[in-house]
Order: C-alpha cells, then sequence, then structure tokens
C-alpha cells in the first residue's frame, strides 16, 4: 500500500508489523513508529484514528488501544469485520498487509478510568472488550480492585487471554449456552464506592445504564463509551459558508468525510458522534437534519442549530454550515 504522500502534523506515521487472527471475525494490527521515535504515553480506554486510504476513498475510524498502558514502541488495536459496514473494518481485514504503512492519530482518552473508585465493575459486550483489555492492565498494574463480565456469542476471541491474565477476575457469558449476564444481581451486589464501566452493542449498553439509573447508581458513578459508525442514506449537498464551497455527500461517506474530502481541515477526536470536537453550526436549512450522535441534547437536536458532522446526515434541498 502506497504511502500518503502529505500527512496532518497531528497524524503519526506507523507500520503494520504483525497481524493476528483473533476470531472468524475480529484481526489484531500491530502498529510501530515508522521513525523508531517513542509513541505517546495513553491511560486504559484511550483510542486512535486510523487513517486508511482505501482507492480513492480515504477512511478515518477509531478503534481502541489494546496494548498495555505505558507501551510506547508499539500500539495494538483489534478490529471486528462488519461485512455490512461502510467499508472500514473491510478494509483493515482484507487489504492491509505487514509491511504497510498508514498514520495513526495521537491517542484520545474518552473512557478514562476514575481513579475514585473503590472497586471498578467492568460490563463488556462482544467487540466492547477492546477498550477494557488495557483498562485491566493498568488496575492490575496499580493493584486496583476490579472485575469484568464479558457477554459474547460463544467460545473463542480474548476469552482464553482474559482468563490466563486474570483468572476468576473475569466472568464469561456465552449466547450458545444460554448464558446471561445476571445484570441486577451483580448492581446489587456492589460495596460502596464501586464505580461501572461498559462498552458494547447498542442494546446491551442502554440496558445496563438504565439497569443502573433505575437502581439508584449515581450518576457520576456510571462511565460508558458509545462510538457510532456513520450510517449510509441517501447523498445530498452542503454549502460551507466560511470556505465558500458546495460539498456533495456520497450515500456511504459521513459528512465529515465529504468536508475532509473537499480540502477543508475540520476538527474531530472520536469521529462516532461521543466527544462533540466535530460540532458545527447550521446557518440555515430546507429540509431535515438527520442527527444521530449522543453528544447533543434533545432540545439542542430539535433547535437545528448545530449539528455533529461525523455521524449526521441531512435530507432536503439544501443545508448551509458555519465551516
Amino acid at each position: 500500500m502506497a504511502t500518503k504522500a502529505h500527512a496532518p502534523t497531528t497524524m503519526i506515521e506507523v507500520e503494520v508489523v504483525a497481524i493476528t487472527v483473533v476470531s472468524d471475525i475480529i484481526k489484531r494490527f500491530r502498529f510501530e513508529p515508522v521513525d523508531g521515535q517513542p509513541l505517546p504515553v495513553f491511560g486504559g480506554g484511550a483510542h486512535v484514528v486510523v487513517e486508511m486510504q482505501d482507492g480513492d476513498t480515504q477512511r478515518r475510524n477509531p478503534y481502541s488501544i489494546v496494548s498495555p498502558p505505558g507501551t510506547t514502541d508499539h500500539y495494538a488495536v483489534s478490529v471486528r469485520r462488519d461485512d455490512v459496514g461502510r467499508g472500514g473494518s473491510l478494509y483493515m481485514h482484507n487489504s492491509l498487509q505487514v509491511g504497510d504503512r498508514l498514520f495513526i492519530s495521537h491517542p484520545v482518552n474518552l473512557f478514562p478510568i476514575d481513579h475514585r473508585a473503590r472497586k471498578h465493575l467492568l460490563i463488556a459486550g462482544g467487540i466492547g472488550i477492546t477498550p477494557f483489555l488495557s483498562m485491566m492492565a493498568q488496575l492490575e498494574a496499580e493493584e486496583s480492585h476490579f472485575e469484568l463480565h464479558l457477554s459474547v456469542r460463544s467460545d473463542g476471541g480474548f476469552l482464553d487471554e482474559i482468563h490466563e491474565h486474570y483468572g476468576k477476575r473475569g466472568s464469561f457469558y456465552r449466547d450458545d449456552r444460554g448464558e446471561v449476564l445476571p445484570l441486577a444481581a451483580l448492581l446489587a451486589g456492589q460495596p460502596l464506592g464501586t464505580h461501572l464501566y461498559v462498552c458494547g452493542p447498542e442494546g446491551m449498553l442502554n440496558w445496563v445504564l438504565k439497569s443502573a439509573h433505575d437502581a439508584g447508581w449515581p450518576s457520576q458513578n456510571v462511565h460508558y463509551e458509545r462510538f457510532l459508525a456513520p450510517p449510509v442514506g441517501t447523498p445530498y449537498e452542503v454549502l460551507l459558508a466560511v470556505s465558500n464551497i458546495t460539498v456533495k455527500v456520497s450515500a456511504q461517506q459521513s459528512m465529515l468525510e465529504a468536508i475532509e474530502a473537499a480540502g477543508i481541515d475540520a476538527p474531530y477526536m472520536c469521529r462516532g458522534g461521543a466527544c462533540g470536537q466535530c460540532e458545527t453550526k447550521v446557518l440555515s436549512f430546507d429540509g431535515e437534519l438527520l442527527h444521530n450522535d449522543h453528544f447533543l441534547t434533545d432540545d439542542e437536536h430539535a433547535g437545528g442549530q448545530k449539528i455533529m458532522p461525523c455521524v449526521s446526515r441531512f435530507q432536503g434541498r439544501e443545508l448551509v454550515l458555519e465551516r
């Protein structure tokens, strides 16, 4: 794969030095810096944005770092293949080879460990385990009290690795065996000062968050990570008032990707509708704003004055943004 000629100063050029098959749908990719310099230090729960040049399409996808915090000679990420997605995971699985070079962002942590906690209760579903791999390594190194509860479809994947490293601190629930996460009992049986962390599919995440709220858990003791993939939809156009250009957004593109493809430097951190970094002012619109983020409030969605172009779309005749 050809190396991109020019990269933003905030990006780090890395080489793919190893690809490991974790399961039939998950691969782990190990990146090492091309210049040989130490990579930035990160904390458990951090992610990087991986920039991929897939033919004429540039993709930037966020992935949790699964390496232990303190690792500066490499970063590793685990990617679940999505056969019906927009193509980023398919590119990673089908096209990326050992020896290829690409760019990654500096690590960002929107899901950090809260060190005020007396105990850490980690609940994950499927590929939602990835941020917890670095978190558990950090918690173990700090000799903190934690336990993991992971719901998966079947054996394999990360189960053997977790069992080997963390023993009885990891509990597993397999769908193919009819095993169900005992959420109510878990939430009710924790000592005072426990903090809850959850990451997984949308349905599971909402179930855990609602159950914790209904059980009286303080909101400051509940932490979650929710990255959304930009949805596909009907193509449309956006007028960027400051840049004075019209951008065409294809069915498979996010609004942010189309803005970047037009040469406009737009800020971002998560690219999943969670951090608020790409928030953009809507100057006018004739149609419907299709909000898909979890950052803006319901009132802000209804007000129609802001949009998160990383995951949201538009349907209608005209959309004008202050960009």
